[in-house]
């Protein structure tokens, strides 16, 4: 069973706004853009829930409807939140992009050694001739 964000409730099958939880997400959203913390923020709108829990509240795009849920808030407030969210953890250090991003390098040459024929079975033979592929970085002289 899937989670049920907070503010919604499913009947028949079909997904509700639940108006009071739905209010303290809205809430929760403003408290949060004017300037609170996440826990404050939390705090103040009535939920008791943890740091991160409010953190990917704050990210659910459920809250702007979608093809089963009902739109709770705005598409400018999620993105107000967003903006603010991004604006904080930059401002602390949290954000910190890579320079220049390293790609793992694929082997792009492989060696085998010799396969002498130890199997009448051609599967069990090519297993065996498999096995005896080597990348360029173990390369066998």
């Amino acid at each position: 069973m899937a989670h049920i964000p907070y503010g919604y409730m499913i009947v028949d099958g079909k997904a509700f706004i639940d108006k009071e939880k739905a209010e303290t997400v809205r809430r929760f959203f403003e408290f949060y853009i004017s300037g609170q913390s996440l826990k404050a923020a939390s705090d103040n709108a009535g939920l008791n829930i943890f740091h991160g829990s409010a953190g990917k509240m704050l990210r659910n795009k459920h809250y702007l409807g979608d093809d089963y849920y009902p739109a709770i808030i705005t598409q400018e407030i999620f993105n107000k939140a967003e903006e603010t969210r991004m604006s904080r953890a930059n401002a602390l250090g949290r954000i910190r992009e890579l320079e220049h991003p390293q790609k793992p390098k694929a082997p792009t040459q492989f060696y085998s050694k010799p396969a002498p024929m130890k199997y009448s079975d051609p599967f069990e033979q090519a297993e065996y001739v498999y096995s005896l592929i080597e990348s360029e970085e173990t390369k066998v002289d």
